[in-house]
């Protein structure tokens, strides 16, 4: 007897369950349709949204601002070496696609040999920050950083990765762009060390030419 009352206990439970989840159904569905319908933007909204995207700002038209050439003095750093190296090059900037991204184009000499180099730095509307590409002759690997532009301090302060040829190990890199005025720049790199200090290795002091 116990065993029949136990078996038609479960079968309620069962069956109230089941009555539950139905009622349950309908108002679920509606509530995912609302999120659907919520999160789901009108055409209008995506096309301004895309237009905005693709559309220079105040960050692009700061960027314009290099266009011409610069003459560079180059300073390096070693840990391995405390005496600084120096070297010269010429930067040529300019604003590609439409005012959207900075292309810099880099020649000079480098330790006694040619030196040649390629910067790409672009302004993500959408993520509000700056992204910036570099490759060069004297190596094989392309470095990226990401940053944000300080107003108060006329800064732009990078933060990316490389590896490093020598220890095979990757490495965090930061760079500091000084903006002194329309015609004078700083560059600052550092190497972000394991103990969380910085070691400076580059600097780039470029006047405007032209």
């Amino acid at each position: 007897m116990k065993n029949l009352l136990l078996s038609f206990l479960i079968l309620g439970l069962i069956f109230n369950s089941c009555k539950n989840e139905e009622t349950q159904k309908p108002e679920e569905a509606k509530a995912k349709e609302e999120i659907i319908t919520e999160t789901k933007p009108d055409s209008a909204t995506v096309a301004k949204a895309w237009i905005d995207y693709a559309t220079p700002s105040k960050a692009h038209e700061m960027l314009a601002k290099d266009n011409g050439t610069w003459n560079a003095e180059l300073t390096f750093w070693s840990p391995e070496n405390p005496q600084e190296m120096k070297s010269t090059a010429t930067v040529t900037y300019k604003m590609i696609m439409d005012g959207k991204y900075q292309e810099g184009i880099y020649s000079g000499d480098m330790f006694g040999a040619p030196f040649e180099g390629k910067g790409m730095v672009a302004y993500d509307n959408a993520t509000e920050e700056f992204i910036s590409t570099w490759i060069d002759n004297m190596g094989t690997g392309v470095l990226v950083t990401r940053g944000k532009y300080d107003e108060a301090t006329k800064t732009s302060t990078f933060y990316g990765e490389m590896v490093d040829p020598v220890t095979k190990k990757a490495k965090k890199i930061k760079e500091v762009i000084t903006y002194i005025d329309d015609n004078n720049q700083k560059m600052e790199m550092f190497d972000v060390l394991e103990n969380g200090k910085e070691f400076k290795t580059m600097q780039v002091v470029s006047k405007r030419k032209i």
